[in-house]
């Protein structure tokens, strides 16, 4: 959430930057709700002083002996005054919260312009494509080939966009998580976090996913949980209403977790395979920092993600998102995309992000600084990484002329030292 001062005080910056993502923000609502807000407070404040003053006066009355009904009866109406405006006040504070709630965070200055994913930019590569002399299959032939995915059956089970993973299909996917942990525990010095798979509504307003992108998420009926999209919710809110010392920092977290969404929106798109589906997994990792360093936060985060991949051999590039392709509660993102032979083009892997301090102003998340003033602190995630595109990534990237798909040697040590899956 933008922090509304800003707002009012650099309102030309502000407009210029939302233009930059595209979209109507209603900020003229919001400039006009709030010179409504600060004339209520201003009256109720003059009204307050006029009453303290009334009732000094009938005190000094009172003790001269004097009556006082009729300077009671104007405090009385005073008092009614000043219930009515701290309504209006009210009122006014939830119309700006609810046009603030769907704003989106400003784009950093170093984000380009751009209205959607064509007009990305590319940062840099790393590895080469594999080189077949055959066709190769995609993963979902690979799969059903090998006896390892079967996505007949998981309809059968829930419905579209789920997969039934078995055998060596569902040790590698458990090897991956194992080893995606492993990595950023002992190589990166993020903690390991086990958080609730559900969600209340307070800690997905804190991540920006409420209210405006409740079609995307699976609510539990009757209750106010919500089946998490991504670690990211749980793991940002583990600081909700904390203040953080400045020696704490930066605090770096890392977590399994499944994740699931109603992929609202995205009909017709990638129905084939584990592309996009309703249920994954993924490893995330957050940060929460100096708003000094973020931005190098940023990149040593997207370091670390990148690094998975390498010691994978997976061929990859990385992206900053432009103004129109980002998320809404990002001032910043860099895409991380791994090469997917059946496809021939990349495809996302990871999107790491730094949210300023638009989620903390949101959950209430500070730090003390130096001077042991409090003020926000600044909070950064990303996928590290999504387990079922890299699953599909190793089956495309590694397969065989015989149809079987060779496992990459770091991921040996997880699977019992298989070489080979067959």
């Amino acid at each position: 959430m933008l922090d509304k001062n800003f707002v009012r005080e650099n309102l030309d910056l502000v407009k210029e930057r939302l233009a930059a993502r595209g979209g109507d923000y209603a900020l003229d609502a919001l400039v006009s709700a709030d010179a409504e807000w600060k004339k209520a407070m201003a009256q109720s404040e003059d009204l307050r002083r006029r009453r303290n003053e009334a009732s000094e006066t009938i005190g000094k009355l009172k003790r001269d002996g004097v009556d006082t009904s009729v300077q009671q009866a104007k405090v009385k109406e005073i008092s009614g005054q000043i219930k009515l405006l701290e309504e209006t006040v009210r009122s006014l504070e939830d119309r700006l919260n609810s046009i603030l709630h769907g704003i989106p965070n400003l784009p950093d200055a170093s984000v380009p312009a751009g209205a959607g994913e064509n007009d990305n930019l590319e940062v840099r590569r790393w590895g080469a494509p594999p080189e077949f002399d055959f066709e190769p299959l995609d993963h979902v032939d690979l799969g059903a080939n090998l006896g390892i995915l079967d996505t007949d059956r998981a309809v059968k089970i829930a419905g579209a966009r789920f997969a039934l993973l078995s055998g060596d299909g569902a040790l590698m996917e458990r090897a991956l998580i194992n080893f995606m942990l492993d990595v950023h525990i002992r190589h990166h010095g993020y903690r390991e976090v086990l958080t609730p798979f559900v969600a209340n509504s307070a800690s997905l307003f804190g991540t920006g996913n409420l209210p405006k992108f409740a079609q995307d998420l699976f609510k539990i009926e009757g209750t106010d949980y919500y089946l998490i999209p991504t670690a990211e919710v749980p793991v940002t809110n583990i600081h909700q209403g904390e203040t953080l010392e400045r020696e704490e920092l930066p605090k770096k977290y890392v977590a399994y977790t499944p994740c699931f969404r109603s992929e609202a929106g995205s009909y017709g798109k990638d129905v084939r395979g584990l592309i996009r589906q309703h249920q994954f997994n993924k490893v995330e990792l957050v940060k929460f920092c100096d708003p000094a360093a973020s931005y190098e936060e940023l990149e040593s985060l997207t370091r670390d993600a990148e690094d998975i991949l390498q010691r994978l051999g997976l061929h990859y590039r990385v992206v900053t998102l432009c103004t129109g392709d980002m998320g809404f509660s990002s001032a910043k993102t860099y895409d991380i995309e791994v090469w997917l032979p059946s496809q021939n083009r990349f495809r996302e892997i990871s999107s790491c992000s730094n949210f300023e301090a638009f989620q903390a102003r949101r959950a209430n998340i500070r730090f003390r600084d130096g001077s042991g003033k409090r003020q926000y602190l600044h909070t950064l995630n990303g996928s590290g990484l999504a387990v079922g595109r890299t699953w599909l990534a190793i089956l495309e990237n590694y397969q065989r002329n015989d149809g079987s798909v060779a496992v990459p040697e770091a991921l040996r040590p997880y699977m019992g030292g298989k070489e080979l899956l067959k």
